[in-house]
Formats: C-alpha cells, structure tokens, sequence
C-alpha cells in the first residue's frame, strides 16, 4: 500500500513537470511566431495564466459556488435567497460568535504587536537578545493542533481537594487561600485562555517582522538623538515608532487574518463550548454536524466579506511600499 503510495506521488511529480515543461516549450514556440509587437504583450500571460488557472480553480470557483449555496436550502434544492443570513444572524449562537470573534480581532493583533515589538526592542539591548528571539520564536514551529493540545493540559483543572496537574493552576495555588481557576470553562476567562494560547504561536512572527524593520532604522538619527539629550523613550517614541508604522500595519493585518480564520485551538480545546465559538467553528458545525449547506455558506461568505477589506487595505500599503522605494 505505501509502495503504491509512493509510485502515484512520483507519477503525479513527474506528470506535473512535463506537463509544465511542454506548457512553456510550445507555449514559447508558438507566441515566437506572432509579430514582435504582439509577442512582447502576449509573453507575460504564458508565464501568468497556469498561476491564473489554479488560483481560479482553487479560490475564485469555490468562493462563487460559496456565495451561491449561501442562497439555497439546506439541501441545495430550493432557492431561499437571505434567508439563510437572516437565520443565521438572529441565531443566539451566531451572535455569540461574532461578538468571540470580534474580540480575537481586537486583542490576538494588538497583543501580538504589543509583545512582538517589546521583544524585538529590548532583545537588542542585551547579550542574551538572540537566546530571547529564539525561544519565543520556537512556538511557530508548532501546529496550531498541537499548541491547542500542550495549553489544554496547561489550563487543566482539578479540584481544589486534589493536587493540580495544570501548570497554570499549579502556579495560581501557590498563593495561600487561592483556588484554582477553570480556565477554559469559566466564561470570564475562557476566550481570553484561548487566545493566550494562539498568541504564544503567534508572537514570535511579529517578532521577527520587527526585528528585520528594526535593523533598517538608520542608526544615525539615534545618535543624533542622544547627542541632543534625548532619553531612550524619548528617542523610541519620536524616531523608532513611527519609522515603524508601516511595519506595525502588515503585522496587525497579517494577526486580525488569523484571529478572523482562528479554528484549530478552539476546536482542539474547547470544540466551541462555554461560550467560545467563533465564526469558523459555528461554520463547521452547520456544515459538518448540522448537515446545513445553506446555513454554512452563508457563515462562510460571511467571513470572505469580513476578510475582504483587510486584503485591500495589505495590497494598498504594498503599493505605497513599492512606490516610496
């Protein structure tokens, strides 16, 4: 079985490079033919449209046929139109949702940003700096799978008659008189255990992505600051940041991406109970449990639109990018 395996992965391999390579040798001999004007307009699309091809078959059809189920019945067989939207919008669940996933999109990329930068600044400063950068990068590695899994059993909860085997809680009753928190079911803490949980795997991207920004700061203006008197702050707050802006964009839009697509921790910990669904878990479960199709398009549109504005806004900026360099 896994020798036929391995021949059908070695076939699909060497099917895909012939076909490219006789893509581009009769793709080149053909476009040569054409007058010299035509060719130089018509060359570029050989080289773009296998990219056009699969990006068309892989996201554009399936996010139409999206929208489409979105406006049919639970089966497909009926047209409903927004019906689908309406109940999904009224639905206490939904609502719960929304207002879970609204807070991954507030506090996953501020924090991110927030620690990343920390990091990124006072790692420069010390000996240790790259032992720093390292360890919080580490977690990167790691799926988000597995992340969910290792905080499951550092959130875990045991009564407080018995000894904790939860890291957390293990360390929240080394204070006398304090009982150990159920961290993921409790409704005051569960979310933000969760998102904890994500920023762990996260920071240490933006991290790196400040780091690499830092290093193209202009070390004389720094210089110069501290020549003039200026503290460190000082010289953070008026030089640093705001050379930083831009970086601090990409990060917080690369983060609110992630927060607005966050499935697998939720899933692994908690599965959406005690409150914690986000849009991507209440989208599997119409689909996957309710058997919903109409239900889950609609769930799943609606995350498209909400993404939607935070591509615009990355394009935009690497426009303005490409055009000050």
């Amino acid at each position: 079985m896994i020798a036929e395996r391995i021949g059908l992965v070695l076939l699909a391999v060497s099917a895909t490079v012939v076909i490219a390579w006789a893509y581009l040798l009769f793709g080149d001999r053909l476009i040569s033919r054409l007058p010299r004007r035509l060719n130089r307009r018509v060359m570029p699309w050989l080289f773009v449209a296998p990219a056009v091809f699969v990006i068309g078959c892989l996201l554009v059809f399936p996010a139409i046929s999206t929208v489409v189920l979105s406006l049919f019945d639970k089966d497909g067989s009926s047209f409903v139109g927004m019906q689908n939207y309406t109940d999904m919008l009224s639905n206490e669940i939904t609502q719960g949702a929304l207002r879970n996933t609204v807070l991954w999109v507030i506090a996953l990329p501020s924090l991110a940003a927030l620690l990343g930068l920390l990091v990124a600044v006072l790692a420069e400063r010390v000996r240790y700096g790259t032992l720093v950068k390292a360890t919080l990068f580490l977690p990167i590695a790691i799926s988000p799978v597995a992340a969910g899994v290792i905080w499951t059993f550092m959130y875990d909860y045991q009564p407080p008659i018995t000894e904790q085997t939860g890291t957390m809680n293990a360390l929240v009753t080394l204070v006398p008189d304090t009982e150990p928190i159920a961290w993921l079911i409790s409704q005051a803490t569960n979310n933000w255990a969760l998102i904890a949980a994500m920023l762990w795997t996260q920071a240490g991207f933006a991290m790196v992505i400040f780091s690499a920004a830092l290093g193209s700061v202009p070390v004389e203006l720094h210089e110069a600051a501290r020549l003039d008197g200026a503290s460190e702050w000082h010289v953070f707050r008026r030089i640093t940041l705001p050379l930083l802006i831009p970086t601090v964009v990409v990060v917080m839009t690369a983060m609110t991406v992630i927060a607005l697509k966050t499935f697998d921790i939720v899933y692994v910990m908690t599965n959406g109970n005690y409150g914690t669904d986000v849009i991507a878990t209440v989208m599997y479960k119409e689909l996957f449990t309710a058997r919903d199709n109409g239900t889950a398009g609609a769930v799943a549109t609606l995350l498209m639109l909400a993404v939607l504005p935070i591509i615009f806004v990355n394009i935009r900026q690497f426009r303005l990018e490409n055009k000050e360099a």
